[in-house]
């Protein structure tokens, strides 16, 4: 099986509303919902990707010819990619019956981790989702970062209490799901949080805990006061909200404000390629993050198609690096985009 392979594969099963587009840009799905788009028009989704392709990449090739090293370390934990598997929830809803959150969940972590990289698992109203995700990651030696989502304080302590039994090296929360419909109106109540109440989650946490959804200054700093180890640069896959920013826009200027604060920032939405991976690190990102296309992996290939997908970025990102002039991660800098 080859890559190609499981993207055709992948059209055999991935339910109605997910095209399986050779380039996952948002223009198919834009505002298709249950399915992989947006609530409103689905402008935000094309946005990310776009601006991502706006950013050039600077070619020397006048440099010492030696491999290159795509290996990053965070929070203790060397990794092959400075790349994850961004979370998804509600698979079956979305994408079709050949999975459910459990078995993507199963799949998607033990495939990561065997091929050096971590995957962040979904949440949702369903305890099970999270039960499950726990069962994966521990399976793994805790390689592996669950996503909870914004609830209520009693409801998130249990759930940081799965988290650690699991083991997991760090813990996230995508607050910006707070715009999510299925999470309005529920009993406990889920939304937004102040910064104390997410200084409280952090304390609950015990492992370095990871706040989702920062498309601001003001925001990154405020995660920051929280006592947040790392942020996601993330407006959600741009499922969430209309004519916002896209990640590629607000970035540069999030590291900055972040810069010599400890703070680590990761980015996702929209992005495709070894070479968006390669630019997102010369902004200033420390990671990545990949959603859409890692269910495409999974339904079309299983572990397999997973390991295949992360060889893909690997290889499209080392390539990258060698024409460029680089050959460690920690190198690339920002004279490196055009």
């Amino acid at each position: 099986m080859n890559y190609q392979d499981v993207m055709k594969e992948a059209k055999t099963c991935i339910g109605a509303y997910c095209k399986v587009c050779p380039v996952c840009n948002g223009r198919a799905c834009k505002n298709q919902m249950p399915g992989p788009g947006a609530k409103g028009v689905g402008s935000t989704a094309i946005r990310n990707y776009e601006k991502w392709q706006e950013i050039l990449v600077n070619m020397d090739t006048i440099c010492e010819n030696k491999p290159v090293d795509t290996s990053l370390e965070l929070f203790g934990k060397t990794f092959r990619f400075p790349f994850f598997a961004s979370p998804v929830g509600a698979v079956q809803l979305h994408y079709g019956d050949k999975y459910n959150d459990l078995t993507y969940n199963e799949v998607l972590v033990k495939a990561c981790s065997d091929a050096g990289i971590a995957a962040f698992t979904g949440d949702g109203v369903n305890p099970a989702v999270m039960e499950g995700a726990a069962k994966a990651i521990a399976k793994v030696g805790g390689v592996g970062i669950p996503t909870v989502k914004p609830w209520n304080i009693e409801t998130i302590r249990e759930k940081m209490t799965l988290c650690r039994e699991a083991g997991s090296f760090a813990v996230a929360m995508d607050i910006d799901a707070a715009g999510l419909p299925f999470l309005k109106n529920l009993t406990p109540p889920a939304g937004s949080k102040t910064v104390e109440e997410l200084r409280e989650i952090a304390q609950t946490a015990g492992v370095p805990f990871i706040v989702k959804g920062v498309m601001t200054v003001r925001g990154a700093l405020k995660a920051k006061e929280a006592g947040a180890s790392a942020i996601i640069v993330s407006n959600h896959g741009g499922r969430v909200l209309d004519q916002c920013p896209a990640t590629a826009e607000v970035l540069m200027d999030i590291v900055d404000a972040l810069a010599g604060s400890g703070v680590k920032v990761l980015v996702d939405g929209g992005i495709r390629s070894g070479v968006d991976v390669f630019k997102a690190l010369a902004m200033g990102a420390d990671a990545v993050g990949i959603a859409r296309p890692f269910v495409t992996a999974v339904y079309g290939g299983g572990e397999e198609g997973v390991k295949l997908y992360i060889e893909k970025i690997g290889a499209e990102l080392a390539d990258t690096m060698a024409m460029c002039g680089v050959h460690d991660v920690k190198s690339i800098t920002r004279e490196m985009i055009f």
